[in-house]
């Protein structure tokens, strides 16, 4: 998403190197959503994959979020997840993409005034026509889940999961495991909060997403930012940094909870993949307990307007 909104201003070929160097180190999996940048993300990843090594581009699998209803000032106007909706997203990725299929396709929040059977079913046809291969979900809450679940197989549910927003452990994860569903954790550095690169006075661009995200915001930030010192000082100890150590914490959560992360920049992602390489015995997962522990970040992970658009919190 960074790569083409709400993050300030990308360089366009800092992000297709960024894609292309995922690609050669074994990454696999590429997020995007129809209405990041109002398909310029799309457009891009189209551009990046047509560039990029013949190996590395077959193994890629594309994950696709749609129904976001968007204006010509960037204007956010709900969410739209009718069947004849859902194939209209969907003609319109493909061809954006130029592929023709999509690996792995979900709402990016429910649509209250449709039944999630009735989005999931629309979704399940275009797998049976070969447009579609996987279904996803997106914030979702236990319930929701479950109701999907009964319609159709879904692949897994994309969901925000950190090491400062952990609401999904009392119901919502326990319910994907139990149906078999996988979650693709998105935000696991919080927007760049607990990469350890944010310092309290970084001025943010007027587009930038964080300048409204409560978690940002005055002593809320400087709360946070005390967190993320914590974090610094065990990361220091084990010899990595804060974002390889909150990364690490998220894989360490199970095989069924795969980490999405956002980087921008070729260096960023390298760091990031150091993540791979670190594990926590008992007494470090305990230490990173004590010093975050549930629930002690300060401010909601959206503006209040968002996050009555959560089923995942309802």
């Amino acid at each position: 998403m960074g790569m083409s909104a709400l993050y300030g201003d990308a360089d366009r070929s800092e992000s297709i190197a960024t894609i292309h160097a995922a690609l050669d180190a074994g990454v696999t999996l590429i997020d995007t959503g129809d209405f990041y940048g109002m398909g310029h993300n799309e457009m891009l990843i189209r551009e990046a994959l047509g560039t990029a090594s013949a190996g590395s581009r077959e193994k890629a699998l594309i994950s696709v979020k749609f129904g976001a209803l968007r204006d010509p000032d960037g204007g956010w106007s709900g969410y739209d997840g009718r069947p004849a909706a859902v194939r209209n997203f969907a003609a319109y990725s493909l061809q954006r993409l130029g592929t023709d299929h999509i690996d792995v396709y979900r709402i990016a929040r429910v649509d209250p005034d449709v039944p999630i059977e009735e989005t999931v079913g629309a979704i399940a046809e275009l797998v049976e026509a070969g447009h579609v291969r996987h279904i996803g979900l997106s914030e979702v809450g236990a319930g929701t889940l479950r109701r999907a679940a009964a319609v159709a197989p879904i692949s897994d549910l994309q969901i925000e999961y950190s090491l400062i927003s952990r609401g999904i452990e009392d119901a919502i994860l326990p319910t994907a495991r139990e149906l078999g569903i996988g979650v693709t954790a998105y935000g696991v550095l919080s927007r760049g909060l607990l990469s350890g690169h944010f310092g309290g006075d970084r001025k943010l661009a007027a587009d930038d997403f964080r300048g409204m995200s409560p978690r940002f915001q005055g002593g809320n930030l400087r709360h946070n930012l005390e967190l993320v010192e914590r974090l610094r000082e065990i990361a220091g100890q084990k010899g990595v940094s804060v974002a390889q150590l909150a990364i690490a914490w998220v894989l360490s959560r199970g095989e069924d909870v795969v980490p999405l992360v956002g980087a921008r920049h070729p260096d960023r992602l390298a760091e990031a993949l150091g993540a791979l390489d670190v594990t926590f015995g008992g007494d470090e997962l305990a230490a990173i307990e004590r010093a975050v522990p549930p629930g002690s970040a300060a401010g909601e992970r959206y503006p209040a307007a968002q996050m009555a658009h959560l089923d995942s919190e309802h």
